[in-house]
């Protein structure tokens, strides 16, 4: 499957940063196609996980102390965090507590695929790109599913984090990990601001190595040095997590192009790391690829979802889990892609029986072939599968809608109660 996300990211960065505005209010004339009554978060009502989430988002919107993570993954949609970033946005601007860490990232660039504009990374050596939906690569993945290999003798990475494109210097952090593999001990990583730091630990069956720091700060500056004469050494960069000592909510995105759950399934150690952390709300963004191609297996994929949510609930027994349809598209920009259909009625019966909840885009977007209808008025590129960065506004937005009224009904708030709140923060 070929993806157009580099595309995508340019018109990204041909954005003028502005403050963010919300876009539903003027827009449901202008695009009669969408179904807009469609907007929903369906069987919410009927999960005592989403109730404690809920309870959880009410006491910081209210301006209370309390902490949320957000577990977003996907494929090249939340690799590009457009949307993903914006619901990030809404979320930690909310109220005056509701500001949390940046959590965890991946530096792209490093594996030479696009990289978020909401953190920058600066480095030098040769590295070398391998990503998990790739299937001539292999190599060890983590959380990320993508993995930077540097073979040489000395490389430096910086890490800079911009804040949210609306809120800047919100992302400062006193704790990093840093999540590797070098088979032996053929290199080390060290700080170059080593004078701040005042703990080091290592997790070695999860890949990390974690340094706190005696302040805050916005950015990092780390070098990989190999220290042993060893033939075929590599170091390999797996992820960075950036933390501080705030409340409020984390919003963590994974995403890798070109991404599925078979792919993520190659992933060796992203059980071990996604059990670092106790999610509250985990949104499931896969499909499109996985139901991309004619040779689409059902039972499959309705396994490896399930799988996914077993996972999650070790993590966090309590995790409330959204699972997402994924858009109409297109296969081969020929003809509208009748899988999706498909993967739709399988993540139905798997909410069903895990009880869950289920955002049906699908048929928020109109319905099969109603993609095209979305690339006519200019909301998605030609290849019909990713969104131009009007298309992933209205994405965030139809999904932060969806959630705040599934909010205000399980909280008995007035209708808009929330919503208004967080878009007029």
């Amino acid at each position: 499957m070929r993806h157009s996300y580099l595309l995508v990211y340019l018109w990204l960065l041909a954005v003028p940063c502005m403050a963010q505005t919300y876009v539903l209010d003027t827009l449901q004339s202008k695009y009669p196609f969408v179904n807009w009554k469609a907007n929903t978060i369906k069987m919410a009502e009927d999960s005592p996980a989403f109730k404690k989430l809920f309870c959880k988002l009410d006491t910081i919107a209210r301006g209370g102390k309390e902490k949320v993570h957000v577990f977003h993954i996907g494929g090249s949609h939340i690799q590009a965090d457009i949307y993903s970033n914006r619901l990030r946005s809404y979320l930690q601007t909310m109220s005056s507590t509701s500001k949390g860490q940046r959590g965890f990232i991946y530096p792209y660039s490093m594996a030479k695929t696009n990289n978020p504009g909401n953190y920058r990374v600066a480095f030098d050596g040769e590295w070398s790109g391998y990503r998990c939906s790739v299937r001539k690569d292999s190599v060890a993945w983590g959380l990320a599913g993508v993995t930077a290999i540097f073979k040489d003798s000395l490389a430096n990475v910086k890490i800079k984090v911009n804040g949210n494109n609306y809120h800047e210097d919100m992302y400062d952090f006193n704790k990093i990990r840093i999540f590797y593999d070098n088979w032996t001990t053929d290199y080390k990583v060290s700080l170059k601001q080593d004078s701040i730091v005042t703990n080091m630990v290592e997790n070695k069956k999860a890949h990390f190595i974690e340094y706190t720091l005696a302040n805050s700060v916005e950015e990092i500056e780390f070098c990989v040095e190999k220290i042993a004469d060893t033939t075929n050494a590599e170091f390999l960069m797996m992820g960075i997590e950036l933390m501080n000592d705030n409340e409020g909510v984390q919003y963590t995105s994974i995403g890798v192009n070109g991404g599925s759950f078979s792919y993520y399934n190659r992933c060796r150690y992203f059980d071990e790391q996604l059990l670092l952390y106790k999610p509250d709300l985990f949104i499931i963004s896969i499909g499109t690829n996985d139901a991309y191609h004619p040779d689409f297996k059902p039972e499959a994929y309705k396994r490896y979802y399930t799988d996914m949510i077993k996972l999650i609930q070790k993590a966090n027994p309590d995790c409330a889990v959204l699972l997402t349809v994924p858009n109409d598209s297109y296969y081969k920009r020929k003809i509208p892609n009748p899988r999706t259909r498909e993967a739709q009625k399988i993540i139905y019966e798997v909410a069903q029986e895990q009880k869950m909840a289920v955002w049906d885009f699908y048929e928020i977007m109109g319905g099969f072939n109603s993609s095209q209808s979305w690339y006519t008025h200019k909301l998605m590129p030609r290849d019909r599968i990713h969104f131009t960065v009007m298309g992933y506004r209205i994405k965030a937005d139809l999904l932060l809608q969806a959630l705040a009224n599934s909010w205000e009904k399980e909280m008995q708030l007035e209708p808009n109660a929330i919503l208004n709140q967080i878009i007029n923060e």
